[in-house]
């Protein structure tokens, strides 16, 4: 035998969210928990006024260092150095550090970012990569 409820409360009614932006999922939070202004998702993350790698990276070229050139010492920067230092491997004969210095020379007349230049092999592949992908766009079977 069961009994029926004696309960006069009647179970509660669901929410129903009329308006678009009321909906809630996946990259909509509810109101109630989204952050405020002037709040961060990440209180612990990077501190204000830290360096990024690209930041240290340019300081770190841009400081200057003595050298003796003909018996004087002049000031220049790190960056233009090691340039020195690779055009004087260059001219004892170093191949690689030609070719790096060629392709710097010819990336910046260009007005080209430098590029690692890609092998045979890589090309190949790539090449045949690209054709099977534009048989699968036009539904080529093969």
């Amino acid at each position: 035998m069961t009994r029926k409820r004696t309960s006069t409360t009647p179970p509660p009614k669901r929410h129903r969210m009329n308006s678009r932006a009321e909906r809630v999922g996946y990259g909509q939070p509810p109101r109630a928990h989204q952050f405020k202004p002037g709040e961060s998702g990440n209180p612990n993350g990077r501190p204000q006024g830290a360096k990024s790698e690209a930041t240290i990276l340019q300081e770190l070229f841009q400081h200057k260092i003595t050298i003796n050139e003909r018996g004087t010492s002049r000031k220049i920067t790190l960056l233009e150095g090691i340039l020195r230092r690779i055009a004087e491997d260059c001219l004892k004969g170093n191949v690689k550090s030609f070719a790096f210095l060629l392709n710097r020379y010819h990336a910046i007349t260009a007005g080209e970012p430098a590029s690692p230049t890609m092998s045979e092999d890589d090309a190949k592949v790539l090449n045949a990569y690209l054709a099977d992908f534009r048989k699968t766009i036009t539904g080529e079977q093969s």
